[in-house]
C-alpha cells in the first residue's frame, strides 16, 4: 500500500528554535509483498546416496519429490546437470553427507570446502541447468564450480535457472529452488560470466559464498535476473562480481510485461577484490571490467536492508555504487521498470561514487522512476583519491518522483548531490532531501549544462523539494532554503569520535534531536546494528540496523 511520506514532529526544543516543518507529499516505496521461508527442515523420506564417482544425473532423474540425494563430502562430480521436471509439490533435496557440520543459518566460506561435495562443469555449459518449469529443489553445502580458466570463451553461468532457449512463458519458469551453504565460484584467471542466473520464481539464495566472477570485456555478476517473475531471498551471502554483484535487469525479458518483482536483499557482503583493480598494488594482472556494486535496470518491490557494499571504482563505468536507472535495455520491452524501492540500514564504503538515480531511460521508452527511499545509511569513503569517479554522492537525471534521501551520515570527496538531464532539463517531483549530515565540498548541490550550484539547482531540478534539517558542513545558509545547519568543520559535528569513525552524535551536541522528525541528524546506529545483526560479517565490520515490518510469509520451505 502506498502512504505519504510525512515528517513527524519536531521535539519542543527543535520547534522552538527553527519553527514547525510541513509535510511533503513523497509517497513511500512499497515493501516487497511476498517474503520466502527459506527455513531448514531436515526431509524425512527416501535416501539415494551418490558415492565417489557415481552417476549424479541418473539419482536427479530417479529422484521423486521427498527424496534426499546425499553427495559425499569432498567428492567431485564432474558434468552438466539438468534438474528435470518432477509431478508433484514434495522437496528434493541434494545435499553434502556432512551438512550437519555446516550449521543452518550461517555462511560458509572456502575454509569450509572439505565438508562439501564438488559439483563441476569441465567446459563452458553451466555446471546446473533447469528443465522448463523444474521445481522444488533444494541444494544445502554444495560446492559448484567449473574448470574454466582462461579469457578464451566464456562460461556464461555456473548455475542456470531458466528454460532451455529461454524464458517465453511464465508456464516454463522454474521455480521453489534453493541454494543454502552453497560455494558457488568460478577461477582466478577465468571468464566466468555469473554465478547464478535466476531467471525464475520463488528463488532464493542464502548462507552462501558466492567469488571469482568476472570476465573480461564485459558484464559479469555474482547473481542476476531479467527473465524470471520472483519473488527472489538474497540473505546472508558474501557475494564477489566484477561488473555488478547483484543486477536485477540487463537485458530484455522474453516475457511479455515481466518485471522482476518482490525482492528481499538483506545481511549480505558485496565485495570487490582489489587484486581487480589495476591501480592497485595488489592488482592480479588481469583487467576485469568493473561496474558497480548493486544495479537495478528492471525490478519493483525491492528491499535492500542491512548489507555491506564496499570497493567499487571507475573503470568500465564512472564509479558510482549503486544504480537505480530504469533500462528498455535491447529496446523491446517499454514496461521496463525501477520502483517502489527501499534502501536502508546499509553500509557502503570505498567507492568512486554513492548513488545514481534515473528517471527514465532516454535511449529507449521505459516507465518512470517511482517511489525511492534511501534511508539511514552510512556512505563512507567516497572519494575520488583512491576510486577514481565522480566522488558524488548522489546524482539524479531526468527527474523521477517520490525519491526520498533521509537521514544518511556521508563522507564524500565530490558534490553532495549532482542533478542533471540528458537533453532538455526535466525535473523531478516530490523529492526530499531530509536529515543528512554531509560535507558540503566545492559545487555542494551541482545543477549540470550551466544553472549553477545548491539553491539554484534545487530550484531548477527539484521545484517544490522539502531540503531541511540537514547539516551541511562547509555550507553557507544564504546558499540554501531556510531550515538546514552549516559547521564549518566536521570535527564541528560533535560526532562521538571522527578519528575512530564513531559518526554517532555525542549526547549535546547540537543535532541531536534536531531533525525533521525529532531525531538525531542523519544515522541512527542503534538502528543500523539491530538490522546488521543478523548477518554474518556484522560484528566485523562494526554495523548495525532495525529489521523492517515484514510482509505476509509465502512458505516456499520444505
Amino acid at each position: 500500500m502506498l502512504r505519504p511520506w510525512t515528517l513527524a514532529p519536531l521535539s519542543v526544543v527543535a520547534l522552538a528554535l527553527f519553527g514547525a516543518v510541513p509535510t511533503f507529499p513523497a509517497q513511500s516505496p512499497e515493501r516487497p509483498r511476498v517474503l520466502l521461508d527459506t527455513t531448514y527442515r531436515a526431509p524425512t523420506g527416501r535416501l539415494i546416496s551418490v558415492p565417489t564417482g557415481g552417476d549424479l544425473q541418473a539419482a536427479l532423474n530417479l529422484a521423486q519429490p521427498g527424496d534426499t540425494i546425499i553427495l559425499q563430502a569432498g567428492a567431485t562430480y564432474t558434468g552438466n546437470f539438468t534438474l528435470p521436471l518432477k509431478s508433484g509439490t514434495a522437496w528434493i533435496y541434494v545435499q553434502s553427507s556432512a551438512l550437519s557440520s555446516l550449521p543452518a543459518g550461517t555462511r560458509v566460506s572456502p575454509a569450509r570446502a572439505s565438508l562439501m561435495p564438488k559439483i563441476v562443469s569441465p567446459n563452458t555449459s553451466p555446471a546446473i541447468s533447469t528443465a522448463a518449469s523444474a521445481h522444488n529443489f533444494r541444494f544445502a553445502g554444495i560446492e559448484i564450480t567449473t574448470t574454466w580458466a582462461t579469457t578464451n570463451g566464456t562460461n556464461y553461468a555456473l548455475v542456470y535457472l531458466e528454460a532451455p532457449g529461454g524464458n517465453t512463458s511464465l508456464a516454463q519458469v522454474p521455480t521453489d529452488i534453493i541454494f543454502d551453504r552453497c560455494y558457488v565460484h568460478g577461477t582466478p584467471t577465468g571468464n566466468i560470466r555469473r554465478g547464478i542466473l535466476l531467471n525464475s520464481a520463488r528463488t532464493a539464495v542464502v548462507d552462501s559464498y558466492l567469488s571469482d566472477l568476472h570476465e573480461v570485456g564485459a558484464d559479469s555478476q555474482a547473481i542476476a535476473s531479467w527473465n524470471g517473475p520472483g519473488p527472489f531471498k538474497i540473505v546472508n551471502n558474501y557475494l564477489e562480481g566484477s561488473g555488478e554483484n547483484i543486477m536485477f535487469g540487463g537485458a530484455d525479458p522474453a516475457i511479455p510485461n515481466l518485471v522482476p518483482s518482490d525482492i528481499e536483499i538483506r545481511w549480505n557482503y558485496l565485495f570487490k577484490p582489489l587484486s581487480w583493480m589495476a591501480s592497485s598494488a595488489s592488482f592480479a594482472g588481469i583487467h576485469w571490467s568493473v561496474k558497480n556494486l548493486f544495479e537495478l535496470k528492471n525490478a519493483q518491490r525491492i528491499l535492500i536492508d542491512g548489507n555491506l557494499l564496499e570497493n567499487n571504482w571507475a573503470d568500465a563505468q564512472n564509479g558510482y555504487g549503486i544504480l537505480i536507472t530504469p533500462r528498455n535495455q535491447d529496446g523491446t520491452a517499454p514496461w521496463s521498470v525501477v520502483r517502489d524501492v527501499t534502501f536502508t540500514n546499509n553500509i557502503v564504503r570505498h567507492s568512486g561514487g554513492g548513488v545514481n538515480a534515473m528517471g527514465a531511460d532516454y535511449l529507449h521508452p521505459s516507465q518512470p522512476t517511482q517511489r525511492i527511499l534511501i534511508q539511514n545509511n552510512l556512505f563512507e569513503d567516497i572519494s575520488t583519491t583512491t576510486w577514481n569517479g565522480t566522488g558524488t554522492f548522489f546524482q539524479l537525471m531526468d527527474g523521477g518522483s517520490d525519491i526520498v534521501v533521509d537521514h544518511n551520515t556521508v563522507f564524500q570527496s565530490g558534490n553532495m548531490m549532482t542533478t542533471t538531464s540528458s537533453s532538455v532539463l526535466v525535473q523531478a517531483s516530490s523529492f526530499v532531501f531530509t536529515n543528512n549530515v554531509i560535507p558540503h565540498n566545492q559545487y555542494g548541490v551541482f545543477g549540470d549544462y550551466g544553472i549553477g550550484i545548491d539553491i539554484v539547482a534545487i530550484n531548477a531540478y527539484l521545484p517544490g523539494s522539502s531540503f531541511a534539517r540537514n547539516v551541511i558542513v562547509g555550507g553557507l545558509a544564504s546558499s540554501f532554503p531556510d531550515g538546514n545547519f552549516f559547521p564549518s568543520t566536521l570535527s564541528a559535528v560533535g560526532f562521538v569520535s571522527l578519528a575512530t569513525r564513531n559518526y554517532a552524535l555525542a549526547p549535546g551536541t547540537p543535532y541531536v534531536r534536531a531533525g525533521t522528525d525529532g531525531k538525531d541528524v542523519g544515522v541512527d546506529f542503534t538502528a543500523l546494528a539491530a538490522a546488521r545483526a543478523g548477518s554474518s560479517d556484522s560484528a566485523a565490520t562494526q554495523a548495525v540496523s532495525a529489521v523492517p515490518s515484514a510482509p505476509s510469509a509465502f512458505s516456499i520451505r520444505p
